[in-house]
């Protein structure tokens, strides 16, 4: 008897590290990546200056028809992982109903820790979470998008003589803004996926969990900080109304 208490109290304390080292890598990254993102050209800080240009183009054409597709397409982007994330939770309910099963199926795979029927069900219960708060991020992203394309639509005109340069140039930044906070919520939600995938690992083997979280957090940094297409974006703002070379245009393929 005591050798099971002593089984048990050994298998939630690795499962309880696992979860505080899932929560801190997860938090903390994103206080980092926020806070780096301040003083340090990523994909977030490089992609809100090409939205800045993009508001103050706009405010340079009376056409807006496709400045208005290209945050439906966003919008649409975002509508596709809410509904996707519906239906993994309804995935995971399913298989809250069948745990017993759950737990035959893992326990033949090896590396494994069988786990009780009360903890799988509990690390069932955070992946729901975790897909609940992604959902709840998606259909943010969605409203904030929806909130830009207002924004768009009651743009001022090119000849509209009652507005002021400094007022177009604080909606441009306001537009630009509001575009990139719906990004950010994107981001947030794609980041939550990540982790989600990596606690999948947690069924296997807390410290399989841990060293996927990690690994997690080490693919995100890098395309946040250090992809290909980060280096290809940044660039030194030049004049409006400067034309690239013909030999600052890269070759195509």
């Amino acid at each position: 008897m005591t050798d099971i208490v002593d089984l048990f109290d050994i298998q939630y304390f690795w499962n309880l590290l696992a979860i505080l080292w899932f929560l801190f890598c997860w938090i903390g990254y994103t206080r980092y990546a926020k806070t780096k993102a301040r003083d340090t050209a990523c994909l977030a800080s490089v992609l809100h200056l090409y939205r800045q240009d993009w508001m103050r183009r706009v405010l340079l054409r009376d056409n807006r028809v496709a400045d208005a597709s290209v945050i439906g397409n966003l919008e649409r982007n975002a509508s596709f992982f809410a509904s996707s994330t519906l239906i993994i939770l309804a995935g995971i309910l399913t298989l809250l109903g069948s745990a017993e099963r759950t737990i035959s199926v893992l326990a033949d795979l090896p590396f494994v820790t069988a786990p009780t029927r009360g903890l799988s069900e509990l690390k069932l219960l955070c992946l729901a979470v975790v897909f609940v708060y992604a959902f709840f991020t998606f259909s943010w992203c969605m409203r904030q998008y929806n909130f830009a394309a207002v924004l768009i639509g009651s743009a001022p005109m090119v000849g509209e003589r009652n507005v002021g340069e400094l007022e177009r140039k604080s909606f441009a930044e306001r537009a630009a803004r509001v575009v990139s906070l719906a990004a950010h919520q994107f981001n947030q939600g794609l980041r939550t996926y990540y982790f989600g995938l990596a606690m999948l690992a947690w069924f296997i083997n807390p410290w399989i969990f841990m060293l996927v979280t990690a690994g997690v957090v080490g693919v995100l940094y890098q395309r946040e900080f250090h992809s290909s297409v980060l280096h290809v974006m940044v660039y030194t703002p030049t004049p409006q109304g400067d034309a690239p070379r013909d030999n600052d245009i890269p070759p195509s393929g």
